[in-house]
């Protein structure tokens, strides 16, 4: 194909996303899928529901390591997660022609980054890997651009600008730097191309464990997170809403189609704090009947006093010892069924009970500004049959606010208003 023919495609290829944004009012939606899904690259059919909780919960505490900060490479960015512990992928397309894709989407990480094709060390990847040499849109950054000078721990390579991702648990991902046409398909059946976004081309990618999703979609906060880059067309905002089941598709929608309000939202602000690229909260008790539990993080916490982390990655809601100490003993004490243990050794309060016999008591978490009744679908967990758990647990490390305790809200997160919004609601049905 000549330059002129390159140019001319690029154009109209910008021409036709600006005309598809402006026809939706920066508005959109798209499907994102639970790790169990049978439509996940992870599903394993010979699973039983109660070894994928297991699998979850197992997750959840690999994960967590990944938000202390003392964990990770010193002269490295605050990743947040290993590659393989999200719990849910966005499914997109990548490149012109437009090559389809795994990531896992995730509010803790700050970068768009999939393996990419010749690689040196890539991990087991069930999908075929990208190879960027067949796209016509694909071009590396040099070392002298602005995005490479905004993204964390970045180096000379030649003239090209290669990125270095480290995990706490001594995962990396290592590669170029470069731009690329992103084509993200909506629930209306179109789709939406959006030119020249910044993304990691992985070459050097290890994980501790069998990984095999295609990379990360990072809707934190950082410079070059998928919601930075689509910035003002989607005004800052989007949202999920996470089904309860993981054969239902959710959704996470971007610019109006992720606005939330009516009746029943409340919102709280979102604090300005270090790491950056996570959404850090106000949480100031939890409530449990009349038993209130007033909620003070300990010094070591990332955001001191107060604070908290929404994770969409992580399932449990992980609390600092006392307080969820705390927050078991209120529950206990209203619940009069038999307490058993956990099966799998990792949950510290269950029951001999079926998730549907279970008579949970009401939490209530008092953010600043806004309370948000937890149901029973939202604090406890059926890890075998007959067996429930309390889908919190004690850790060092977060706090963090986990995507169970999330599950039928429709959550969404104003970049350009600084809040996070709840309003409950049945993802099975939007």
């Amino acid at each position: 194909m000549s330059n002129n023919s390159s140019v001319l495609v690029l154009v109209l290829l910008s021409l036709c996303s600006i005309s598809f944004l402006e026809s939706l009012n920066g508005g959109f939606s798209a499907e994102i899928i639970h790790r169990d899904s049978s439509k996940s690259p992870f599903y394993r059919p010979a699973e039983t529901q109660f070894q994928r909780v297991a699998n979850a919960v197992r997750r959840s505490i690999n994960r967590a390591k990944h938000f202390n900060r003392s964990s990770v490479h010193p002269n490295t960015p605050k990743a947040a997660i290993t590659k393989n512990d999200g719990e849910y992928l966005v499914r997109y397309s990548v490149g012109t022609p437009p090559f389809q894709v795994y990531g896992i989407a995730d509010t803790g990480s700050d970068i768009i980054w999939l393996q990419c094709q010749p690689c040196e060390t890539c991990y087991n990847q069930t999908t075929p890997i990208f190879d960027p040499s067949k796209s016509y849109t694909y071009k590396t950054l040099p070392y002298s651009s602005t995005a490479c000078q905004s993204v964390q721990d970045t180096s000379q390579y030649g003239n090209s600008c290669e990125y270095t991702i480290y995990y706490g648990d001594g995962s990396h991902s290592l590669g170029d730097l470069s731009v690329e046409t992103l084509t993200l398909g909506s629930t209306n059946g179109s789709s939406i191309q959006f030119p020249r976004t910044v993304i990691g081309c992985g070459r050097n990618n290890t994980v501790s464990f069998g990984g095999k999703s295609s990379g990360v979609v990072g809707l934190g906060r950082g410079p070059v997170s998928l919601i930075s880059q689509l910035g003002s067309s989607i005004g800052g905002k989007f949202s999920y809403c996470l089904a309860p089941r993981s054969n239902v598709s959710s959704k996470l929608n971007f610019g109006n189609a992720a606005v939330v309000s009516g009746k029943g939202t409340v919102s709280t602000p979102i604090l300005s704090l270090d790491p950056k690229v996570f959404y850090f909260l106000t949480l100031k008790s939890f409530s449990v009947g009349n038993k209130r539990i007033e909620f003070r993080s300990s010094s070591s916490t990332p955001g001191g006093e107060g604070k908290i982390i929404i994770d969409s990655g992580t399932t449990l809601t992980l609390l600092p010892d006392d307080i969820y100490s705390k927050l078991e003993s209120a529950v206990a004490n209203a619940i009069e069924l038999e307490r058993v243990q956990d099966p799998f050794k990792q949950l510290s309060l269950c029951y001999n009970s079926s998730f549907e016999d279970l008579e949970a008591p009401a939490i209530m978490a008092h953010f600043s500004g806004a309370d948000i009744k937890l149901k029973a679908i939202n604090t406890f967990v059926e890890v075998e049959e007959g067996i429930v758990c309390l889908a919190f647990m004690s850790s060092q490390i977060g706090p963090i606010f986990g995507n169970i305790a999330q599950l039928n809200f429709l959550v969404g997160y104003d970049l350009e208003k600084k809040k996070v919004s709840f309003k409950p609601t049945d993802c099975t049905k939007r």
